[in-house]
């Protein structure tokens, strides 16, 4: 993944490269600000028509993950493909989420 190697290089570049246990921290954090955004938003569910996520959360969320990815020597794009199989294979066809396995 294109974005991954770009992520790898800010790392290697900057003093924000940080051990695993921490990226995932970071990681978990973002994922909280997104699901803030949409505790507000949406008066905590009450108004789902309200729910709002700024595009820079997200991105945020995704540049963690991909930096986790890249610390775990973990091919995002691979990870992706994988999950994508799994739920294309699985979403719908005995009543569960694909997650659930």
């Amino acid at each position: 993944m294109k974005r991954q190697q770009q992520i790898a290089d800010v790392l290697s570049r900057s003093d924000i490269d940080t051990p695993p246990a921490y990226r995932l921290l970071d990681v978990v954090t973002e994922l909280g600000d997104i699901a803030a955004a949409v505790n507000e938003t949406t008066g905590y569910g009450t108004d789902s028509a309200a729910l709002s996520v700024r595009e820079a959360e997200l991105g945020d969320a995704l540049f963690a993950l991909l930096a986790l990815c890249v610390q775990l020597d973990i091919d995002a794009d691979a990870a992706l493909s994988s999950a994508l199989a799994k739920y294309e294979g699985q979403s719908g066809a005995n009543g569960t989420s694909a997650s659930d396995g």
